[in-house]
Formats: C-alpha cells, sequence, structure tokens
C-alpha cells in the first residue's frame, strides 16, 4: 500500500526518515487535493464495510460478499491516492499522516469485525492492533521533527495483511480456509519485525535532530 508518499519537496532525510524541511523549501500543496480526497473517502468507508461484516454474525454469504467489495475499493484507494499525489506533485504532510491511518482504520475495523463473529482469533487481533497503535503514536512522537514514512517492509505488511483479511472475509471452507491462517501467521511475523524496525527508525530520528532544536 502507499503509506508513505515521497515528498517532491526538498527535506533533509535522516536514517531512513524524512526529516525536518530546509528553511528554503518550497510551500508544500494545498491539503484540498484529489489524493487526500481518497484518503478521506477511505476513512468514510471503514464504519460502512464494518456495519456489512457483523451483518454476517450468522455466516451470511450476502453479506460478507458485500463487505468484501467495500474492503476491496476502499484497499484500491489506498493504491490509487499515492500514485495520483505523486504524479500531480499534491503530496502534503496531511496525506503522509493520514494515509497510513486510514489503512490501520481499516485493517483494524477488519481485525476486530472479524474476531467479534469468532472467524479469527482475539489474540491475532491484539497483537496486529498494539503493533498499529503503537506505530502511531510514533509517527506523533517524532511528528515535530520529521514524517516517519512507511518503509517497504512496512507496505509488504500492509498487502499482506490485506490479502489475508480478504480471504477471511470471504465465505470460504476446506483447504482455501487453511491457507487464509497460514498467511495471516505470516502478517502476523512481519507486522511484529516491522514494528521493531519503525521504533529503531523513529529513535534514530529523534536523536540526528536533538541538537538542531
Amino acid at each position: 500500500m502507499t503509506a508513505g508518499r515521497e515528498s517532491t519537496e526538498p527535506v533533509i532525510a535522516t536514517a531512513g526518515v524524512v526529516g525536518a524541511r530546509s528553511p528554503a523549501a518550497a510551500p508544500q500543496a494545498g491539503v484540498a487535493n484529489l489524493a487526500n480526497a481518497l484518503t478521506v473517502a477511505r476513512l468514510a468507508m471503514v464504519p460502512i464495510f464494518a456495519a456489512l461484516l457483523l451483518g454476517a454474525r450468522d455466516n451470511q454469504a450476502g453479506w460478507r460478499l458485500a463487505a468484501t467489495c467495500v474492503f476491496v475499493v476502499a484497499s484500491l484507494t489506498d493504491r490509487v491516492d499515492g500514485a495520483v499525489a505523486r504524479r500531480r506533485g499534491t503530496v502534503t504532510d496531511f496525506g503522509k499522516i493520514a494515509d497510513p491511518i486510514a489503512d490501520k482504520a481499516l485493517i483494524g475495523a477488519a481485525l476486530i469485525s472479524l474476531s467479534l463473529i469468532d472467524d479469527l482469533p482475539w489474540w491475532v487481533t491484539v497483537v496486529v492492533l498494539v503493533r498499529e497503535i503503537g506505530v502511531t503514536a510514533l509517527r506523533f512522537w517524532v511528528i515535530r521533527r520529521g514524517v516517519l514514512a512507511a518503509s517497504r517492509g512496512g507496505k509488504v505488511k500492509t498487502l499482506v495483511q490485506a490479502v489475508a483479511i480478504g480471504l477471511y472475509l470471504l465465505p470460504l471452507t476446506g483447504p482455501l480456509a487453511s491457507v487464509r491462517a497460514y498467511l495471516m501467521t505470516v502478517a502476523v511475523i512481519i507486522t511484529l519485525i516491522t514494528g521493531v524496525d519503525y521504533v529503531a527508525r523513529a529513535v534514530r530520528l529523534r536523536r540526528a535532530t536533538s541538537g538542531r532544536r
């Protein structure tokens, strides 16, 4: 997914993160643009998706398919908004922060809803959500010093999570049900590894910029 949109502005890069802007940096594009509108639309789809999935508590295929469609559309907007922002030169700090938050809201709603309808063990939901909330907190912890952009590992993690969740959303049985369980296990492992990486990057950013304040 496109959680870390690359900025077209001159920035000070430090330890794999986007650092504070230089004094001569050009003004950013306005917040009101198509890429950010897609991000906000993805956030708006989260409660709709959750309501549809919870309606499948009795394993009703129609509700599940409807929830899957909304999940897929929301996931696609994440692929599109970053590409639009880079192509049009409308990358903003709002987008860098709101985009990963929208991703986490969608993933979190999916995991919690799946656990509520007894399709996914609660321990999986808790582990993933603790990591996602922790990374979001890290972003706000360093926000005055720079933007903690998504790493390649983070993007892979989000993709694997989305595919695994998509399989859980569908009314699958037999071997495919086993495949989604293995895939979710892989997603949890990647989630934990990348979480440690984000902590290290946040600490490096704080240390690298501490002398400039």
